[in-house]
């Protein structure tokens, strides 16, 4: 099981599928293979309870996958788990350039202003036309971001914060 070894946030639950459990999945990595290699996890609800689980079946469905996990037999029990997140151990991911992040390693940042200021906590990523944009939740309130070096103004992984510069006009 995944227990105490490192992991990475690797895909967030949808809605469940089908009836015996399955989920929709959409993947938050960019590493070939990943979910077809996937065996052990640890599925991580939105109250913060986890569930170190097995992979049972992975199917592609377009953009999205839909998954099986051990434990998991029926839509109430899968239901449980919408808007969760899918973490796997750490495998070896090649290195990026300076500047560069796997999605699965920004997901989950705390995010501050150049002020230090919380806004939320990074839980999606959009990949719309022209760049990606962060989306950041804190309660109720959404703040969308641009995934760009003129609004990212640094990202720490170690202390899993990431610093934007927000326009006052988009703070209100």
């Amino acid at each position: 099981m995944v227990g105490s070894i490192e992991t990475v946030i690797v895909g967030q639950i949808g809605r469940p599928f089908g009836v015996k459990g399955q989920v929709k999945v959409r993947p938050l990595s960019d590493v070939p293979g990943r979910f077809e290699a996937l065996t052990d996890v640890r599925l991580v609800a939105k109250d913060g309870r986890m569930l170190e689980t097995s992979v049972t079946t992975v199917q592609r469905a377009g953009t999205e996958l839909i998954m099986r996990f051990v434990g998991l037999t029926t839509p109430e029990e899968a239901k449980i788990w919408s808007g969760g997140l899918v973490q796997a151990p750490r495998g070896t991911t090649p290195a990026l350039p300076t500047g560069q992040y796997y999605e699965c390693d920004l997901v989950g940042l705390a995010v501050q202003t150049d002020q230090e200021q919380p806004l939320g906590v990074l839980e999606e990523i959009w990949e719309v036309p022209g760049n990606h944009v962060f989306v950041v939740r804190q309660g109720s309130k959404e703040t969308l971001i641009p995934a760009a070096k003129e609004w990212v103004t640094a990202v720490d992984l170690d202390r899993r914060i990431m610093t934007v510069r927000i326009l006052s006009e988009m703070d209100e």
